[in-house]
């Protein structure tokens, strides 16, 4: 099973110590490789409402192509004879990331040992410190944010992670300004100033709570309503947490991959929920789900059914699709392997109990150096996973001492 990255922060920096236990903060979340927490070491790096110092725009309406990878949109950004930089957009980060690399050409004044940090937690329970620094200039398109409030963090593991290089994330305050649309079919973000233009786009309308400058909205799941982050950085699907609310599944749920979390490393509890979940006007029977313990939220495997616009003057997400008939969750195909993934190695994090690879005798730890008898190297995320959604076996070369050995992994169904 494919765990994927999650990204996540909570809407303050300096929250209550009620808040960081109803909403859990993070910052990064991905496959058995990072999570951090904001702890509270002092509230002066960024403004509760970070929001870019001047937003300029060269043309009424900018087109951005975008990479669709692992259901996220991903954009490649050039201004000057640098670059490109290879940006993540993310709707449900409060902060934008940038590279060190990213940082040492665009931040107004190089950091110091003065400089305000915010510390933070992995996983792991390592705690290590953030770098707050003001970035001089982003330009997506034809779109220019000036004085935009950032954090330094390293993408080194990430990018490894999904095969590609990542040199930041465009959090959501940075759009505060603009109709940001996020074209999933055409693989593009669209940006326009905020104003009227926002009456005429076609969908389900849907408010948020503009109090908190997350784009937090109500969903229908069996008739409860309940509240769901709309998360771009995630490419999840429904992540639901079940306290107050009457589930039942058509299958599972089981044990899934392995997720970090701020209390540790937590295996995935996957199912396919007995049900309708609707967001406005359009219907998805009997989704698949990863319950959580943390708030829950909409990912890009269902968002990616869409177009959508978040228009943060007015409190608004447009959800828009040709069609209405009501959207398939497929079935969710798994090796049974979760793995932490390096250049010249992926090793084996977690096997799901049960599985097809845990009876061939795949362990926690064992290396793997071949897919299919090419190096790992050569196998970015997104197509190792569009190998599984397809294949019947898969071909994993295992290093064991000096000596390599392949072993045949049946693919089946996690959750039917």
């Amino acid at each position: 099973m494919n765990a994927s990255p999650f990204k996540r922060v909570f809407s303050q920096l300096c929250p209550s110590a009620g808040a960081v236990q109803s909403a859990g903060v993070r910052l990064v979340h991905h496959l058995a490789l990072i999570a951090l927490v904001v702890v509270l070491s002092g509230c002066t790096l960024l403004r509760r409402d970070p929001t870019p110092g001047r937003t300029t725009f060269d043309a009424p309406m900018s087109s951005v192509p975008a990479i669709l990878t692992a259901n996220t949109l991903m954009v490649e950004l050039s201004w000057d004879k640098y670059g490109p930089w290879r940006f993540l957009v993310d709707t449900g980060s409060s902060v934008t990331l940038v590279s060190p690399e990213f940082a040492a050409r665009y931040v107004t004044d190089a950091p110091t040992t003065q400089t305000p940090k915010v510390r933070v937690r992995s996983a792991s329970g390592e705690t290590t410190q953030l770098t707050g620094v003001t970035v001089r200039r982003i330009s997506v398109g034809d779109v220019r944010f000036d004085q935009v409030p950032a954090l330094i963090y390293d993408f080194t593991e990430l990018s490894d992670h999904i095969g590609e290089r990542i040199d930041g994330v465009l959090g959501f305050p940075l759009f505060r300004h603009t109709l940001l649309t996020l074209d999933y079919p055409q693989s593009r973000i669209l940006l326009t100033r905020s104003g009227a233009a926002a009456n005429l786009q076609p969908g389900a309308r849907i408010s948020f709570d503009t109090a908190t400058k997350t784009p937090l909205i109500p969903i229908d799941l069996n008739g409860q309503i309940l509240v769901a982050l709309v998360d771009s950085g995630s490419d999840g699907g429904l992540h639901l947490n079940p306290v107050g609310l009457n589930t039942s599944f058509l299958s599972g749920p089981v044990q899934g991959g392995v997720l970090a979390t701020l209390s540790g490393e937590r295996s995935q509890e996957i199912g396919r929920l007995n049900g309708l979940l609707k967001l406005g006007t359009y219907s998805l029977p009997n989704p698949v789900i990863d319950l959580t313990d943390e708030l829950s939220s909409i990912g890009g495997s269902i968002l990616r059914n869409f177009v959508v616009t978040f228009d943060q003057q007015r409190g608004e997400i447009t959800f828009f699709r040709e069609s209405l008939a009501p959207i398939v969750s497929p079935a969710l195909r798994s090796a049974g392997i979760s793995f932490k993934r390096t250049p010249a190695y992926w090793r084996v994090v977690a096997v799901v109990p049960g599985s097809p690879a845990e009876t061939a005798g795949v362990r926690i730890g064992d290396l793997v150096t071949r897919i299919d008898d090419e190096a790992v190297a050569l196998w970015p995320l997104q197509r190792y996973e569009s190998r599984i959604a397809q294949a019947e076996v898969i071909d994993l070369t295992f290093l064991h001492g000096r000596d390599e050995t392949t072993l045949t992994v049946p693919v089946f169904e996690l959750v039917p």
